[in-house]
């Protein structure tokens, strides 16, 4: 029941939501942000870090560093936190947890997918997959051929089988249908989440309602954008918006037919919460509109922790996790390249 939790949530979840909240007191502020963005070098970006969690992880870095090297151990800490927090679990959060991986498995059966594609070695493919969505049969996705094989061969055993029942064709791989899959697999995995948080009632619920439904029209605007000119048809781009969400469903109906940037303003306009996103866009300008959603997301996951006794601290933690190390990342490869004039174009202060 709705207002009970803090009667029993103690018992299972209160060790892990005070971890989860101590792990969020480490995440870099404003001001860090700014002494990164006066570095120099990439070593002094591992100077500045060393005086974070960070430090750890980058003290033994020889120079000269590498961009990657700096993300690759900005991941390992994230990954070391996670697999912390999913051995201390117990159902339902453990569960919870899991599906928090889901997305980046989907992101690294079509990175591997993809790659075979283009005759990349599987070697170098698997160095590139999020650590969080690995799964013992991964390496085997390079001999499928078509969505068929892909499932029977190796998926059918992965936590995604279930999903794949959409997007099972006979069609050969090829860019567009790979792409086509992603968004139909990410459809049924974020419809999937959002049935079982409901199922878990209460302020989990109510909160991950809210961001599930947020990344779900956050998907629908980026699918729209992207299908304009291509052979995509109204009812194509439809079944790949997730059946949940501020736009659900007359907003749909809206972006599926939208021929240009502009009609999927006009449309996004009619809801305050976006009205807001795409008034700091001028027209025609699609480009600074990922910022803008991230920006959105970021201010909407800091709001989780205004809340206590509920499991969506835990995926919001681990979001703005991710989206501290895309910030270390632009910040890095800003560096890296010599270009510090750009190095505020991307960088979502998350404090």
């Amino acid at each position: 029941m709705y207002g009970f939790e803090a009667m029993t949530f103690n018992i299972h979840g209160g060790y892990l939501e005070a971890i989860v909240r101590g792990y969020r007191s480490g995440l870099l502020t404003a001001a860090d942000y700014n002494n990164l963005c006066q570095c120099e070098t990439l070593d002094d970006i591992k100077m500045h870090l060393s005086a974070t969690e960070y430090g750890p992880y980058l003290q033994n870095e020889p120079s000269p560093l590498h961009t990657t090297t700096i993300v690759e151990k900005c991941t390992l800490k994230l990954v070391d936190e996670y697999k912390h927090m999913l051995c201390q679990a117990t159902e339902p959060l453990s569960t919870f947890l899991e599906y928090i991986t889901y997305g980046h498995m989907i992101d690294n059966v079509v990175l591997i997918v993809t790659g075979t594609l283009h005759e990349r070695d599987v070697h170098e493919l698997l160095e590139k997959c999020h650590p969080l969505g690995m799964f013992d049969s991964i390496a085997t996705l390079a001999v499928a051929q078509n969505m068929r094989e892909l499932y029977r061969l190796v998926l059918v055993d992965t936590p995604l089988a279930p999903y794949f029942s959409e997007c099972i064709t006979s069609e050969d791989l090829d860019d567009m249908n790979i792409e086509i899959m992603r968004n139909t697999l990410y459809k049924a995995y974020l419809e999937d989440f959002y049935r079982f948080c409901q199922k878990l009632g209460g302020a989990t619920a109510e909160i991950m309602s809210d961001l599930l439904a947020f990344e779900a029209d956050r998907r629908a605007v980026n699918i729209s954008i992207n299908s304009i000119g291509t052979e995509l048809t109204r009812d194509d781009r439809k079944k790949l918006y997730s059946k949940f969400g501020l736009l659900y469903p007359y907003g749909h109906e809206e972006l599926a037919v939208c021929e240009d940037m502009d009609q999927v303003r006009s449309a996004m306009e009619k809801y305050p919460p976006y009205q807001s996103i795409f008034a700091k866009l001028s027209y025609g300008e699609s480009q600074m509109l990922d910022k803008a959603f991230y920006e959105e997301e970021v201010k909407r996951l800091c709001l989780a922790f205004e809340q206590q006794f509920h499991y969506a601290v835990f995926f919001a933690y681990m979001r703005l996790k991710e989206q501290e190390i895309r910030n270390l990342m632009w910040i890095s490869e800003c560096v890296a390249q010599n270009q510090k004039s750009r190095v505020h174009d991307s960088v979502v202060f998350i404090f």
